[in-house]
């Protein structure tokens, strides 16, 4: 495996950072993450706060063109926004379908990264549940909670919107996170990873 992985972060405004520096979005924060073991590591942020899964698959195409290189891997993370709007159940499987369609016809591994309704909004979300996983499968992409227990609605873990999270519940994401993608970078080059020691 190369010391310099490209990953693409693709989504809506958990992946965007909305609210927080650069240096303190989730990919900044990865791409530092990763670091420790991957001296060249590059996490190229394709995110923008709001989107859809709609929003998403429309952007792909130019987000897939204005990179210089096939990325090892691609995170994404759509479909609160989905819910939100009552966008048809259907539609978002549709979209993210297709999303994944297109990323493996590039030869890019996928982390389809899900989020929990908090229970205020369970009722609202019963019907979106398990369309990641599901589409995952059919793809043979992996799937993971974009957000570690404890994280969400967390009044130390928010910004002033209640909503949103801030620096120090995006570090708690990107350590959850850290191990898969680590795993799934080896695994697409058939190695374990690296250390940066070695």
């Amino acid at each position: 495996m190369t010391s310099s992985p490209l990953i693409l972060a693709i989504g809506d405004s958990l992946v965007a950072g909305y609210g927080l520096a650069t240096a303190d979005g989730f990919a900044a924060q990865l791409e530092r993450r990763l670091r420790g073991r991957y001296s060249e590591a590059s996490v190229r942020p394709a995110a923008r706060s709001g989107d859809t899964s709609a929003d998403a698959l429309r952007r792909l195409p130019t987000i897939l063109s204005s990179l210089r290189a096939r990325p090892d891997l691609a995170i994404v993370q759509v479909g609160p926004n989905d819910m939100l709007r009552r966008i048809a159940p259907a539609t978002t499987r549709a979209n993210l379908d297709a999303i994944l369609v297109e990323l493996g016809r590039c030869g890019v591994p996928v982390l389809l990264t899900t989020v929990a309704p908090p229970p205020f909004l369970q009722g609202q979300a019963r019907d979106y549940l398990g369309i990641h996983t599901e589409v995952a499968a059919r793809h043979g992409a992996e799937t993971w909670p974009f957000v570690p227990p404890g994280v969400l609605g967390h009044p130390q873990m928010v910004l002033g919107d209640r909503v949103h999270p801030n620096a120090a519940a995006i570090a708690r994401v990107t350590d959850a996170m850290l191990p898969v993608v680590e795993r799934m970078l080896g695994d697409a080059h058939g190695s374990a990873p690296p250390r940066a020691d070695a």
